[in-house]
């Protein structure tokens, strides 16, 4: 079972990042017959009861509680965004269900991990993404391409306080001068004041730790508003397929989370069989890892040969699996072969850092100027 946002603020994301890649793999599942339980000798199909949680995190607790304690499924998939996946957190702890949190980004992570012996988090902790983008920005500026000057927003909601808070750190060990540091609330419907200001600071730099509707909200006002930074980063939904649609050309050079080794033969096949199953691309940050903690959660339910869900969430504690994103073994029940920033090159979405990863491209900066 799974409780997700169907409406509400979070649809957005769920729509791209974790609703198809839960029908995909329960269809794919199913036409092979089903998941193999070999302590009866038979594949079993999967059966889904959903919900929708209505971008409330208050729902999503109650519709999680009710998938457990009344319709007594055997495991439930979370929900999409930090927020969510951290709310319901609790209830899955105390029922000893797995939580393999595929779009949860937060410092919390390692201490949650202590707490909760049933949490698996798989997108890392702000520290990392902002460490990695900033240690980035060093090298820029060592090179003269940028001044030490950063501008930055972020939405006033779990994934945007985690990610402001780890970069004031970030900028501050690395020689950056904030001079803007601002918080917008949910649902902000016009951008234009904050990028005015922004404007005026002189900041080769400009971070938003957005949402999908105000990155896209962002970018297109950027754009009229003639705010065209030397490094342009904006939050979720950069990486994702309407992105690409609507700005085309002008997506060229903005960074985000996130990022996708396209040399890789499995990811290549997994946008592939996406594309046929949903009728469009996946985003380039969390679908993978969305898509590979479902891998994760079919070979450990396979190798225990049954439901149990204390020795499955041990499988996933210990084991180790193959997946779309290679070799996956989980330390201290955190994944951490992540790309942490990602750029728009030539109408793709590449992981940019860390820039030794295998697959990284080397970051375009300055970002050209805007193309209509």
């Amino acid at each position: 079972g799974w409780a997700i946002a169907k409406t509400g603020i979070n649809a957005g994301g769920t729509s791209v990042t974790t609703a198809p890649n839960y029908k995909l793999w329960v269809k794919e599942i199913n036409d092979a017959g089903g998941i193999m339980l070999k302590a009866y000798n038979k594949r079993v199909p999967i059966e889904v009861i959903e919900y929708d949680d209505r971008s409330s995190t208050e729902e999503a607790v109650r519709a999680t509680e009710r998938l457990i304690t009344q319709d007594k499924v055997d495991f439930v998939l979370p929900p999409w965004s930090t927020g969510s996946n951290l709310a319901v957190g609790p209830t899955y702890e105390k029922h000893k269900y797995p939580l393999l949190a595929a779009t949860s980004v937060t410092d919390k992570a390692p201490e949650l991990a202590k707490r909760w012996k049933h949490a698996f988090f798989f997108l890392g902790t702000g520290g990392e993404y902002a460490e990695d983008l900033v240690a980035m920005l060093e090298k820029a500026k060592k090179e003269g391409k940028i001044n030490n000057k950063i501008a930055m927003i972020n939405i006033a909601d779990g994934f945007g306080v985690e990610l402001a808070n780890a970069t004031r750190k970030a900028a501050k060990q690395h020689g950056f001068e904030l001079v803007y540091d601002k918080s917008y609330p949910i649902g902000t419907q016009d951008m234009t004041p904050l990028l005015t200001e922004i404007k005026s600071k002189n900041a080769d730099v400009f971070i938003a730790y957005s949402y999908p509707p105000d990155t896209m909200l962002i970018t297109e006002q950027s754009r009229i508003n003639a705010l065209n930074p030397k490094v342009m980063f904006t939050g979720v939904g950069t990486q994702f397929p309407m992105f690409k649609a609507k700005f085309g050309a002008a997506t060229e050079g903005i960074m985000a989370p996130g990022g996708v080794d396209f040399d890789a033969p499995a990811i290549k096949d997994y946008f592939k069989r996406h594309k046929e199953s949903a009728g469009y691309e996946p985003d380039r940050f969390a679908s993978t890892i969305q898509y590979t903690t479902l891998q994760v959660l079919q070979q450990a339910i396979e190798r225990v040969g049954k439901i149990d869900r204390a020795a499955v969430t041990q499988e996933i504690r210990t084991g180790s699996f193959d997946t779309i994103i290679g070799p996956v073994k989980l330390e201290n029940q955190m994944l951490t072969k992540l790309w942490y920033v990602g750029q728009w090159q030539n109408g793709e979405f590449y992981g940019i850092a860390p820039a030794n990863r295998a697959g990284a491209k080397p970051a375009i900066i300055p970002k050209p100027a805007w193309k209509n």
